[in-house]
């Protein structure tokens, strides 16, 4: 109990003041809200493991859906379907080999973000 009301405590000023020059100059950094938003709607995208799953294999190799979902022994269909996700945010792209489509990550920012990931859960 006494380990909360610390925490409770640290997260409140005990003095009404502002410092007010910092406060202008971060609200002033700050990205436009709609920026945030779509910020917020990227990361979302992350929050599912088999999406991450995705990425992942992604990392590793460029592959087609069937060999995706063999990989993670999922359904065809589920894999499409996450796809069709992972392209709308920009995250995968596609190319076309006849009647084959293969996917890729779409650029090395997923890269880092996947490494920078897994370095800050494994520290």
């Amino acid at each position: 109990m006494k380990r909360d009301i610390q925490k409770e405590h640290a997260q409140s000023c005990d003095m009404l003041h502002h410092h007010d020059e910092l406060v202008e100059r971060v609200v002033h950094e700050m990205p436009p809200e709609e920026d945030l938003y779509d910020l917020a709607d990227f990361f979302k995208v992350f929050a599912d493991t088999t999406r991450i799953k995705i990425l992942y294999v992604l990392l590793k190799q460029e592959m087609c859906v069937c060999d995706i979902a063999q990989t993670l022994e999922m359904t065809q269909s589920a894999i499409s379907h996450q796809l069709r996700i992972l392209k709308q945010m920009d995250l995968v792209k596609n190319r076309r080999d006849g009647k084959i489509i293969y996917y890729s990550l779409a650029d090395n920012h997923i890269v880092s973000i996947l490494s920078q990931g897994m370095d800050h859960i494994n520290e």
